[in-house]
């Protein structure tokens, strides 16, 4: 009886030390009736993995439909309230059964293949607390450089404007026409030299300036991806295989809401 009683507790301590986990790299299995897609989950995003790796676990994801898919953007699945759901519901709204904190890092972006948590909007989670029962995968687009180059002007060019404007006034602008008419050339060097730098310094500390980096200039112009979302949403993983799974579930009719006509179902494992 003694004999019996260690087994079943080295067996419980094996199993609550294999969930328990934390070991770097952290592959999962995201298996669908369309094929399996494998994720990298990252280690400096810990309370999404973790939280991930539970639900995973417990089998929460197990049954669960990717039921909003938008080809170009992204598809979206994991909520417990599409197991079994008739066809035609609406899913995947109301409150989440489990929230974490934002993880949100600014080295990693909305790239093909970038494994996600959704949110509630900003008027109703102000803290940007991520819904861990469910996730999305991005499809997203392939942009060209000069693409890139514009979505930069359109938000940058209306910071910087307003940065002119303060430092480039009317009084400003009177004094250096003045120098200028006077030929007082090193006065007038010397004001518009101090201008354009108070305005580059202002425009580099100002926030909200978009600024894409070498790392999301390669994925954004060659796989494709997202942009619109960097910095609004967790980024907790990566797709390391099965892209063309994502392309095919993406490609998928949908009704009104989103929601595919032939349904997507999930099984979520845990590989290491």
């Amino acid at each position: 009886m003694i004999a019996w009683a260690k087994k079943v507790l080295i067996f419980i301590f094996f199993i609550v030390a294999y969930h328990n986990t934390t070991a770097q790299g952290n592959i999962v299995l995201i298996s669908t009736n369309y094929g399996d897609m494998k994720f990298s989950l990252y280690d400096d995003t810990p309370k999404h993995r973790d939280a991930f790796l539970d639900l995973a676990y417990e089998g929460y994801y197990d049954g669960t439909l990717f039921y909003r898919v938008i080809q170009d953007f992204l598809i979206q699945g994991g909520s417990k309230s599409s197991k079994n759901a008739p066809p035609g519901k609406m899913i995947g709204y109301g409150d989440p059964d489990k929230t974490v904190d934002d993880e949100i890092l600014p080295h990693y972006f909305h790239k093909k293949g970038a494994l996600c948590a959704p949110r509630q909007p900003d008027e109703k989670n102000p803290f940007k607390q991520s819904d861990i029962s469910q996730f999305y995968i991005v499809k997203g687009n392939v942009f060209t450089a000069g693409q890139i180059d514009t979505m930069e002007l359109a938000v940058n060019r209306p910071i910087k404007n307003r940065i002119i404007k303060r430092y480039m006034n009317d009084e400003v602008r009177a004094e250096l026409k003045k120098l200028k008419e006077e030929k007082r050339v090193a006065e007038f060097r010397a004001i518009a030299n101090r201008v354009k730098e108070n305005i580059e310094t202002d425009f580099n500390l100002a926030q909200g300036v978009l600024k894409f980096s070498p790392e999301q200039r390669e994925a954004y112009t060659t796989i494709g991806g997202y942009p619109d979302l960097d910095g609004k949403y967790t980024i907790f993983g990566e797709c390391i295989s099965g892209f063309e799974v994502i392309d095919k579930i993406a490609a998928l009719k949908t009704d009104a809401n989103h929601r595919p006509y032939n349904d997507v179902k999930i099984t979520v494992k845990i590989l290491k």
